[in-house]
């Protein structure tokens, strides 16, 4: 027998807080994943000190740990965040190590994790808070400095854009810059106004994937104009530099470079901006989260392990970075033939367990087929939402799971209310 949601919602309620309530009868509790021997839990706790939140937090890791006994099994690992009133994370408690229905409680000490250190104010600062090099060499952060304001407190809006989404993933080649693409057409396909910046700065892709070789950058009254095709407005450094000339840049260089990409390109009005990030957790994320205010980010995996270590970093950085995790995408979930048939190739689901196992939402997976990579390498995007085909529903789904997410997003961080329609 396994612990159910159910289960960890009826031990959260002998969870009791400072006014005397217990924190699922208070409203604090928000949800909660399990997956296999691992467990999160988001609770949303006001007016309580950091001292105050990591005291609930034991406390509910081993009422927890209590049910899982109760249910015959074990966990693993219990994971216990913060949100503050918006849904960003303030605070996270984790308690590690192997415990089991024999185990007392204590048999594993939480280990308190500052889940909002302050970002470097400059790419060139690595030894600035949230960094611990080799341990023991560099303090942590102190707790009093835990809710201090990240990167995005002080980021702007870019005028006329409603939403601004990041898709990042810690490594390369997993297929990021074909997800965003596809979430692009999809968004576009929806009826919004969509537009796509191609942020990796480095190893640019979107002239091949949106088919861009025959066209010009156009500058009018000092500002960039984007290429439009398939729907949507795009721009990316490729067409502004020699094809095949290498952007040996340091950080400062990415750093302009991507700062006039998003700025000095006229987007117009636009429902949503998605912005293909470089691979990494280095120079432009940090720069992108210091300029743009950003609804949320998509975090893109593929199934097997060695993705998956590099995916969790990049989940982390934009959480550090006080931007929104709107997903994870399971990218090349499975290989589908030209007669139909299925492949496991990396281990279909790795990146969905991931995703639970982080307490962050799974937007979907997407196979690879040969008309992905055929339509890809001929720049025809739109040719992958052909009705019928094992891409259809599987793109379908990704982007109605993202525009339901953006929508929950905006409401946690107070830009968008809920609207009642009566007929």
């Amino acid at each position: 027998m396994s612990l159910t949601k159910d289960a960890v919602r009826a031990a959260l309620k002998t969870v009791l807080i400072p006014s005397g309530e217990d924190v699922v009868s208070s409203g604090g509790f928000q949800w909660t994943a399990i997956c296999d021997t691992f467990v999160s839990v988001k609770l949303h706790v006001p007016g309580i000190a950091i001292g105050g939140l990591g005291a609930i937090a034991r406390s509910a890791c081993s009422a927890i740990t209590r049910a899982a006994g109760d249910a015959g099994g074990s966990i693993d690992s219990v994971i216990v965040e913060f949100v503050d009133d918006h849904g960003s994370v303030i605070h996270t408690v984790r308690q590690g190590g192997a415990t089991s229905a024999s185990a007392p409680a204590s048999a594993a000490a939480p280990a308190t994790i500052p889940a909002s250190n302050p970002a470097p104010a400059s790419p060139s600062t690595a030894g600035a808070p949230g960094h611990r090099p080799i341990g023991g060499l560099a303090d942590s952060v102190p707790a009093s400095k835990a809710s201090a304001p990240t990167p995005q407190a002080a980021a702007r809006p870019l005028a006329g854009v409603r939403h601004i989404i990041a898709v990042g993933a810690g490594k390369g080649g997993v297929g990021k810059s074909t997800i965003a693409v596809n979430l692009a057409i999809g968004l576009a396909r929806q009826g919004h106004m969509v537009g796509l910046m191609d942020g990796d700065i480095y190893g640019p892709s979107l002239p091949t994937l949106l088919g861009l070789a025959g066209l010009d950058p156009v500058i009018y009254e000092g500002k960039l104009q984007p290429f439009v095709s398939h729907g949507i407005k795009s721009m990316t450094i490729g067409k502004l530099v020699d094809a095949e000339k290498p952007l040996i840049w340091r950080g400062p260089m990415a750093h302009g470079a991507f700062k006039q990409l998003a700025e000095q390109t006229s987007w117009g009005e636009l429902d949503y901006l998605i912005i293909d990030l470089p691979p990494g957790t280095g120079d432009v994320p940090l720069t992108m989260a210091q300029l743009l205010q950003l609804s949320g980010a998509v975090v893109v995996c593929t199934p097997q392990k060695v993705a998956q270590d590099d995916a969790v970093r990049a989940t982390r950085m934009f959480q550090q970075l006080g931007i929104t995790v709107l997903g994870v995408v399971e990218n090349m979930s499975h290989f589908v033939c030209e007669h139909g048939t299925e492949y496991d190739i990396f281990g279909r689901g790795g990146a969905e367990m991931m995703a639970q196992r982080l307490g962050v939402p799974f937007l979907g997976a997407v196979p690879i087929t040969p008309a992905l990579r055929q339509n890809s390498d001929r720049g025809d995007p739109a040719a992958n939402f052909a009705p019928g085909t094992p891409l259809h529903d599987a793109l379908r789904t990704l982007v109605q799971s993202l525009e339901s997410q953006v929508a929950l997003a905006s409401m946690r961080q107070g830009r968008a209310r809920p609207t009642l329609t009566i007929s």
